[in-house]
């Protein structure tokens, strides 16, 4: 049996596993058994804690679809917020794929995080053609949306329209994610701005689907917005399951400040764990 704590931000949720001392084998096919929300625990992402030469700790992340990604704000805010309890310290770094992070205890038991600087090429997205990223032009169900394209760890495309409230995420969302103009699949938002700043944003994300909070795509809207010119550098983004406090800083990194929750711990069983036998 292998020990998990369920962690959320903003209802992005997580199963977490400890594996800094009994490495985890785990495939594609066993994280989609665990983050099955029927015959599983359910998350939109599963994180492994491993150890790490260079950090207080390693991050890996998986989609709920069994993919292995680079990066995720809320999950960063989460394990954050475990590693500074247990070592006693106000700040954290943590590696992942997408580099080395760095979280910190603020007001309220909210923790905050320098997600790194932000890549803004063709290339760094990567988009299968050398555009602006400023305006990348998509074609899906026979309309062209003009979209942003940030690079946060992971691939977002950002689309401003007038009412992000009126927009069905899963309409639009699986077929942007699979357009050939993202050879890696990409998250994707729509983002409306209000008169008061504030960026409304729903997001559909990829491998996993509309979810309630993105942390990368709340890093990508402010860039995106920012670009645009749109909105300042400092901003409030709400999401479905809440709001966050972005800052696209002038040196290109991207802060952000949440809220972290624990929703419960259990055990899994062994069959989740262990690789499932092919069909």
């Amino acid at each position: 049996m292998q020990p998990f704590v369920k962690m959320h931000g903003l209802g992005n949720d997580f199963v977490v596993l400890d594996a800094r001392t009994n490495p985890l084998g785990l495939d594609a096919r066993a994280v989609r058994a665990i983050a099955d929300r029927k015959t599983g625990v359910g998350c939109d992402q599963l994180i492994a804690i491993e150890p790490s030469d260079t950090a207080d700790a390693f991050m890996r992340i998986w989609n709920a679809d069994g993919e292995e990604v680079e990066a995720c704000g809320n999950a960063t805010r989460c394990i954050g917020a475990l590693l500074i309890a247990g070592a006693g310290r106000n700040d954290v770094t943590v590696e992942t794929l997408a580099g080395i992070l760095t979280a910190s205890a603020a007001a309220d038991g909210e923790v905050a995080v320098d997600m790194g600087a932000t890549r803004l090429s063709a290339l760094d997205i990567p988009l299968a053609r050398d555009l602006d990223t400023l305006h990348v032009p998509v074609t899906v169900h026979g309309q062209t949306l003009d979209g942003v394209a940030v690079n946060v760890g992971n691939p977002h495309i950002v689309f401003f329209v007038p009412d992000a409230e009126a927009v069905d995420p899963s309409h639009l969302g699986p077929a942007i994610e699979h357009d050939p103009m993202f050879p890696r699949r990409v998250n994707v938002s729509f983002a409306s701005v209000g008169a008061d700043g504030v960026i409304r944003l729903r997001v559909w994300e990829r491998g996993v689907g509309v979810t309630r909070a993105c942390g990368t795509a709340a890093c990508a809207s402010i860039v995106a917005a920012t670009r645009r010119g749109l909105a300042q550098r400092k901003a409030q983004v709400r999401l479905d399951g809440g709001t966050l406090a972005m800052e696209w800083r002038e040196d290109g990194h991207v802060m952000m400040t949440g809220p972290v929750a624990l929703s419960f711990t259990g055990l899994l069983p062994a069959n989740l764990l262990s690789p499932l036998p092919e069909a």
